[in-house]
Protein backbone atom coordinates (compact mmCIF):
# COMPACT_ATOMS: atom_id res chain seq x y z
CA UNK A 1 0.00 0.00 0.00
CA UNK A 2 1.12 3.57 -0.81
CA UNK A 3 0.74 5.94 2.12
CA UNK A 4 1.42 9.20 1.94
CA UNK A 5 2.44 11.54 5.03
CA UNK A 6 2.02 15.32 5.71
CA UNK A 7 3.66 17.40 8.25
CA UNK A 8 1.02 20.55 8.15
CA UNK A 9 2.25 23.60 8.65
CA UNK A 10 0.94 27.59 8.17
CA UNK A 11 3.44 28.16 5.99
CA UNK A 12 5.02 24.91 4.22
CA UNK A 13 4.22 21.25 4.32
CA UNK A 14 6.32 18.36 4.51
CA UNK A 15 5.60 15.28 2.65
CA UNK A 16 6.99 11.35 2.95
CA UNK A 17 5.86 8.06 1.44
CA UNK A 18 6.09 4.92 1.94
CA UNK A 19 5.29 1.19 0.17
CA UNK A 20 5.54 -1.46 2.42
CA UNK A 21 7.24 -0.77 5.69
CA UNK A 22 9.64 1.93 5.48
CA UNK A 23 8.81 5.58 5.32
CA UNK A 24 10.66 8.36 3.31
CA UNK A 25 10.55 12.01 2.74
CA UNK A 26 9.43 12.90 -0.56
CA UNK A 27 9.68 16.92 -0.70
CA UNK A 28 8.19 20.04 0.51
CA UNK A 29 5.01 21.86 -0.93
CA UNK A 30 3.73 25.82 0.40
CA UNK A 31 0.80 26.30 1.26
CA UNK A 32 -1.15 28.08 -1.19
CA UNK A 33 -3.04 25.86 -3.66
CA UNK A 34 -1.83 22.56 -0.96
CA UNK A 35 -5.19 20.76 -1.48
CA UNK A 36 -5.30 20.33 -4.82
CA UNK A 37 -1.37 19.77 -4.92
CA UNK A 38 -1.77 16.72 -2.65
CA UNK A 39 -4.44 15.70 -4.96
CA UNK A 40 -2.32 15.48 -7.95
CA UNK A 41 0.75 13.83 -6.02
CA UNK A 42 -1.60 11.56 -5.02
CA UNK A 43 -2.39 10.70 -8.44
CA UNK A 44 0.77 10.54 -9.65
CA UNK A 45 2.12 8.55 -6.51
CA UNK A 46 -0.99 6.42 -7.07
CA UNK A 47 -1.15 7.09 -2.75
CA UNK A 48 -3.83 4.67 -1.46
CA UNK A 49 -4.12 6.27 2.23
CA UNK A 50 -2.78 9.35 3.72
CA UNK A 51 -1.66 10.39 7.15
CA UNK A 52 -1.61 13.82 8.50
CA UNK A 53 0.59 14.64 12.01
CA UNK A 54 -1.45 16.46 15.20
CA UNK A 55 0.10 18.65 17.63
CA UNK A 56 -1.66 20.21 19.88
CA UNK A 57 -4.43 22.72 20.64
CA UNK A 58 -5.52 25.28 18.34
CA UNK A 59 -3.20 23.79 15.47
CA UNK A 60 -4.47 20.39 15.49
CA UNK A 61 -7.91 21.85 15.06
CA UNK A 62 -6.46 23.46 11.43
CA UNK A 63 -4.81 20.06 10.80
CA UNK A 64 -7.64 17.93 11.37
CA UNK A 65 -9.89 20.43 9.11
CA UNK A 66 -7.11 19.92 6.65
CA UNK A 67 -7.12 16.33 6.88
CA UNK A 68 -10.67 16.18 6.30
CA UNK A 69 -10.90 18.30 3.03
CA UNK A 70 -7.97 16.24 2.03
CA UNK A 71 -10.09 13.08 2.54
CA UNK A 72 -13.11 15.27 0.73
CA UNK A 73 -11.27 16.52 -2.75
CA UNK A 74 -8.73 12.67 -2.86
CA UNK A 75 -11.38 10.35 -1.92
CA UNK A 76 -8.57 8.68 0.00
CA UNK A 77 -8.70 7.39 4.17
CA UNK A 78 -7.03 9.84 5.76
CA UNK A 79 -5.54 8.89 9.23
CA UNK A 80 -3.89 11.26 12.21
CA UNK A 81 -0.83 10.35 13.51
CA UNK A 82 0.54 12.47 17.30
CA UNK A 83 3.55 14.51 15.80
CA UNK A 84 5.04 15.38 18.87
CA UNK A 85 8.42 16.47 18.46
CA UNK A 86 8.60 15.59 15.53
CA UNK A 87 10.52 18.90 13.73
CA UNK A 88 13.35 18.15 16.88
CA UNK A 89 13.89 14.74 16.23
CA UNK A 90 14.11 15.31 12.18
CA UNK A 91 16.52 17.94 12.95
CA UNK A 92 18.46 15.73 15.46
CA UNK A 93 18.68 13.07 12.66
CA UNK A 94 20.44 15.05 10.18
CA UNK A 95 22.70 16.54 12.81
CA UNK A 96 23.62 13.02 13.21
CA UNK A 97 23.87 12.00 9.36
CA UNK A 98 26.27 15.28 8.66
CA UNK A 99 23.58 17.15 6.56
CA UNK A 100 24.27 21.23 6.60
CA UNK A 101 22.46 23.71 8.43
CA UNK A 102 21.21 25.19 5.43
CA UNK A 103 20.14 21.43 4.14
CA UNK A 104 18.39 21.13 7.54
CA UNK A 105 16.26 24.02 7.16
CA UNK A 106 15.24 23.40 3.66
CA UNK A 107 14.49 19.39 4.51
CA UNK A 108 13.51 19.26 7.92
CA UNK A 109 9.42 19.33 7.42
CA UNK A 110 10.02 16.57 4.92
CA UNK A 111 12.01 14.53 7.28
CA UNK A 112 9.32 15.44 10.38
CA UNK A 113 6.84 14.00 7.76
CA UNK A 114 8.80 11.04 7.28
CA UNK A 115 8.76 10.44 11.40
CA UNK A 116 5.06 10.47 11.38
CA UNK A 117 4.58 7.90 8.67
CA UNK A 118 6.65 5.95 10.40
CA UNK A 119 5.21 6.39 13.84
CA UNK A 120 1.72 5.27 11.82
CA UNK A 121 3.46 2.15 10.05
CA UNK A 122 5.34 1.29 13.00
CA UNK A 123 1.84 1.44 14.99
CA UNK A 124 -0.19 -0.06 12.60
Amino acid sequence: MRILGIDYGLKKIGLAISEGELAEPLGIVKVSGIKYQVLSICRKERIEKIVVGISEGKMAEKQRKFGRELAKITSLSVEFQDETLTSQDAIAKMIQAGKRRKFRRQFQDAVAAAIILQSWLNKN
